[in-house]
This record gives C-alpha cells, structure tokens and sequence, in this order.
C-alpha cells in the first residue's frame, strides 16, 4: 500500500515531466512566443509571465513583392495591395522588435519558406529582418512538399546563402515528418540536418521521435497553436495573447536559453567543417603522436546562380572584345569584327615567329636546311 501510494504521489507530480513529455508544465523551462501580423499582442500584459524569454516574429513572405505593377486593372490592384500588405508588416515587425528588447525579451524573425529564387528570398529576409547580432534567424518549412513550399534542395541554398551575408546560420522550423525525412538523408543535406531544430508537434509527448539523425533533442518545440488551444482548453496560456497564438518551450532554463540564444551554429561540427578537410600528415608523424590537425579550405561546388552569373560575365566580356575591334585605334581596319581582327593578330603572331627563327638561320618551311653544326 505505501508502494502504491508512493507510486500515485509521483504520477501527480510536475517534476515528472520531461524534457519529451509536457515540459510546459516545468516551471524551470523557458518560453518562448512566436507571432505574425494578425496576432493582437498586450506587451503589459504578456511581460507579467517571467517564463517567456523570447518572442519570434514573421518577417519575410517568400519572395518580394514587385516594386512596379503591370497588368489589367485586377492584376495592378492586387499588386499595390501586396506591397501594401508587406510594408505594413515591416513596419510592425520593426515596431514590435522595439517593445520586445525595451521588455528585456530576446528577438527573433522566422522566414515562411515559398517556392522560388532561394538567393533571392534569403536576401529578401535579411534585408527585411535588418538582423542584429543577437537576433535569432529561423527558416520556416512548413512541410516537404515543393509545390507549396520550398524545396529542401533550395533551403540548403538559403541556409548557405545566409551564412554567407550573417555570419550564422538559421534555425529551422519544421513538423516530425519532414524533420524525419532531413535526418535520414542527412547526407544529402549536410547543413538542414545539422541546424538546431525548432520542432513542431502539438503532442504532450515526443520521446519516441528522438534522436533523429544529428538531433538528439530540440532547441524549441512548439507545443500549443490553433490546432490544440481554443477559448475552452490550452496546454499553456501567455497573458496577453490570443488563443491561436503559438507558444514554445525550451529543454533548458531561461538563464541558459539566454546564453544560448541566437544560436547560429551547426550540431556537433564548427560551422567552418563542412567546408574543409584535414591536410594529410606524414605517416613517421603521426606514429609519433605529436601531430596537430590542420584543415584547409575547399572550394564549395558552384551553385546555379553562381554559373549564372559566370555566363553573364563572360557574355559582358565577349561583347566588349566585339565592341573593342571595332572601334578605337582599330576602328576602319577590320570591317567584318572580331572574327578579321583575331586573324590579323594571328598573322602578325605567325610572322614575328619567322622573322625569329630566320634571323637564327633556321628555314621554318623547310627543317631540313638546319646546318648540321647547329
């Protein structure tokens, strides 16, 4: 009977939840907000909770929206409407981004993955997010889907492309599914497999979905949204928020979500391995043992914009050399263009030869007139 009782005393207690199993009712794990344009926030309010440390915003939209409109009248309608709509939403963000570090919250800005120009849309992230130093990024995928959604193969070019303007790579936001897919063909998605993983399942319990490849946990989990809180019911309610809003819990303390924030890194490599091997050492070396690895760097294989923009250049190079025979000190001489130009050049290459070997007493028709002496 005292087994029993014991037993019950510990099924109805907080501290059982676990870092995979309702950790929203820990009261030592922090919170963290997630929010878009549409969500009403009370800033008073919400800063009563000393459990929520953070609050990440949309920023971005996938691509940005046409700076000039064109079309029937429908279509220039929809269009200003569309930038309209984005530029309100900067401003809230911006605005929002203001109250939230003047309340002591860490920022951050997610980015809703579309189809199209990877490199376009992580610049059209950066550009609207303008991130600071200790602004979290998140790449936001909502499912593995590429008609609806960005591809996997263009979000290792956005999660790159980033790294290169931020210095640090994003978060990635996705559901159990795609997670799943990353991580097992983590091979072919050396930098999604390895970004701390911004987990979405409304679930109370995720122990059986880990570890999943390079993920032995999360960095967050959203846990409550739409889909699992109503006026009625809600894993956790933030004062000052709407029901739909989506909440997330942290598998660490507010003290060390703070240290860790805004992550930025890779799991378990530098963020500088996947782009480097160790420089081979002689073996008499290494069997001294006194060996320190050194790593140099590789170039990365060339993405399609990058060849794009190699095959505009050397368009723009080649019409200059046309424009080049044609005009200046060579303008009149050469009527038909490059093509008469480069046979003229060559011939006067051809010639300066001859005059050489002539004037060492070598016939360049005929070799066999070379005197034997020589």
């Amino acid at each position: 009977m005292a087994l029993l009782a014991a037993a019950i005393a510990l099924a109805g207690s907080p501290a059982l939840a676990s870092d995979f199993s309702e950790p929203w009712k820990r009261e030592d794990r922090a919170l963290v907000i997630d929010a878009y344009e549409y969500n009403s926030i009370d800033w008073n309010a919400l800063s009563t909770d000393k459990r929520v440390v953070g609050f990440i915003n949309k920023a971005s939209d996938g691509l940005p929206p046409p700076y000039a409109c064109r079309g029937d009248e429908t279509e220039v309608r929809l269009c200003r409407a569309l930038f309209r709509r984005h530029a309100v939403a900067k401003e809230l963000f911006h605005t929002r981004r203001m109250v939230a570090k003047a309340l002591g919250l860490e920022w951050g800005a997610y980015h809703l993955a579309r189809p199209g120009n990877p490199i376009e849309q992580a610049n059209n992230f950066i550009e609207f997010a303008r991130p600071g130093p200790d602004d979290l990024l998140a790449l936001d995928i909502e499912d593995n889907d590429p008609e609806k959604w960005m591809s996997l193969v263009d979000a290792e070019e956005f999660v790159r492309h980033v790294h290169r303007r931020v210095g640090r790579f994003p978060v990635l936001y996705t559901n159990g599914t795609t997670a799943k897919h990353i991580a097992d063909n983590r091979r072919l998605y050396p930098l999604l497999s390895r970004l701390p993983l911004w987990y979405a399942r409304y679930k109370p319990d995720i122990d059986m979905h880990f570890p999943k490849g390079n993920w032995q946990g999360y960095a967050l989990w959203q846990f409550a949204t739409q889909a699992n809180c109503n006026a009625r019911r809600c894993p956790y309610r933030v004062p000052g928020t709407p029901t739909d809003i989506d909440v997330n819990v942290a598998a660490m303390t507010a003290d060390e979500l703070r240290a860790a924030w805004p992550f930025g890194g890779l799991i378990g490599v530098p963020a500088d391995m996947l782009f480097r091997v160790p420089v081979p050492v002689a073996r008499t070396d290494g069997l001294k043992g006194e060996v320190t690895i050194a790593y140099a760097d590789v170039a990365q294989p060339p993405t399609f914009s990058m060849l794009a923009e190699a095959a505009g250049e050397g368009w723009r190079r080649m019409r200059h050399g046309w424009s080049v025979a044609m005009s200046g000190p060579y303008q009149g001489r050469h009527r038909h263009g490059m093509a008469e130009y480069a046979i003229s050049r060559l011939n006067a290459l051809q010639q300066m030869a001859v005059e050489r070997e002539s004037a060492a007493g070598i016939d360049p028709i005929a070799t066999g007139s070379i005197r034997e002496k020589d």
